[in-house]
């Protein structure tokens, strides 16, 4: 499955209301529950959530319109879906502000690459 970037890259309204056995999932007022296998909710302060929708193996979605919503192969988030929904100036911004670069040549492509790795994970590197 291929994500078109201005799928990821356009803030679409989502609604989720969980129960204790479910979740109702509304993407732009349209119910996409039964379409999906699962769904993960990632934020990073100063920006909107990400939200990853996984599909059933015979689901189909069709999105028309405040999170960025990435479409995940079964068994997870691909790094290509992944990467075209990275937002460049904040990667940029979270990366100069870690707390573990280090003054060295390669410290922005590091503390990039451990965002990046952070971001994926949800591990603190």
């Amino acid at each position: 499955m291929t994500v078109e970037a201005s799928l990821a890259d356009t803030p679409r309204h989502v609604r989720i209301t969980t129960t204790a056995t479910g979740a109702a999932v509304k993407v732009d007022g349209t119910d996409i529950s039964n379409a999906l296998a699962a769904y993960s909710i990632e934020q990073r302060a100063g920006q909107p959530p990400m939200v990853a929708l996984r599909l059933t193996p015979a689901g189909t979605l069709a999105l028309d319109g405040i999170a960025h919503v990435v479409v995940a192969e079964p068994g997870g988030l691909d790094a290509a879906t992944f990467l075209a929904s990275v937002d460049p100036a904040a990667l940029h911004r979270a990366a100069l502000s870690r707390d573990d670069l280090d003054g060295s040549p390669t410290e922005l492509t590091t503390a990039v690459l451990r965002q990046l790795l952070e971001w994926t994970t949800g591990a603190r590197t």
